[in-house]
């Protein structure tokens, strides 16, 4: 299997799996919440930063999505690599308030890490074209 197939697979893998997951944080913050690795529900109304938390991946999802179809494919490296910031950041954030350190090292470090790996296949890919001279 060429590298171009399986950076358009990993990458659409990352497109279905932030959708749902940021879906089910806007449908369903309640029953969702549980897994994102935090020790309790937040006070208050704190449930509406669980929808927050949604549609940041849900834009990030559709993101990744357009530039995976329209085929900007050396762009789609470099937002998955800064894109992965958003899962080290959600990483941190459990760590910091004593949540899972399995479902922060396991869920949210492991996606960010394999994101960082498929973005930097992804320009390691399209690196001949970028650096290829225009004709005049």
């Amino acid at each position: 299997m060429s590298l171009k197939k399986i950076n358009t697979v990993l990458a659409a893998a990352f497109v279905l799996f932030i959708l749902w997951f940021g879906t089910e944080f806007i449908l369903s913050p309640e029953t969702t919440a549980p897994t994102f690795g935090l020790p309790s529900w937040p006070s208050g109304d704190g449930g509406g930063f669980l929808i927050i938390k949604g549609i940041r991946d849900v834009v990030l999802a559709l993101v990744l999505g357009v530039l995976l179809v329209t085929g900007h494919r050396r762009a789609l490296g470099w937002a998955l690599v800064v894109g992965a910031l958003a899962a080290y950041g959600d990483m941190t954030t459990v760590l910091a308030h004593h949540g899972s350190v399995a479902t922060a090292l396991g869920v949210h470090g492991l996606t960010a890490t394999l994101m960082v790996v498929n973005g930097l296949l992804m320009l390691r890919e399209t690196r001949k074209a970028a650096a290829a001279p225009q004709p005049a």
